[in-house]
């Protein structure tokens, strides 16, 4: 997980201040930046994913792995089918974005 350090945001016009040591050089750049709660939230949606695409992952290769003896196609398939419910039922279903769900403005409107 990314280091998060202490800042200070205007209420006004959004600019961000931390603390640092000045050795009379500083220059302000812009540079983009997230809230710790969206990177963690973001974080932890991703690793949802990863996990769901892992156990998907699974059922997949075994399907392209599998080689049926002649005449047992049918029963091969329905054991691999079931395999592949097992897993989606074992994961958790995709989280969808809830339509018209705001998206919050970063701080001083930049886009």
């Amino acid at each position: 997980m990314a280091e998060t350090f202490k800042a200070w945001q205007c209420i006004g016009c959004g600019k961000i201040d931390g603390p640092a040591q000045c050795i009379g050089v500083c220059q302000d750049r812009p540079v983009e930046l997230v809230d710790a709660a969206d990177f963690r939230a973001a974080t932890a949606l991703a690793e949802q994913e990863r996990a769901r695409a892992a156990a998907l992952e699974e059922v997949v290769r075994r399907i392209a792995l599998t080689h049926p003896r002649n005449g047992e196609w049918e029963r091969t398939w329905l054991a691999l089918q079931g395999q592949a419910k097992r897993a989606l039922e074992a994961v958790p279903p995709r989280a969808e974005p809830s339509a018209g769900a705001p998206v919050p403005a970063p701080p001083g409107g930049a886009a």
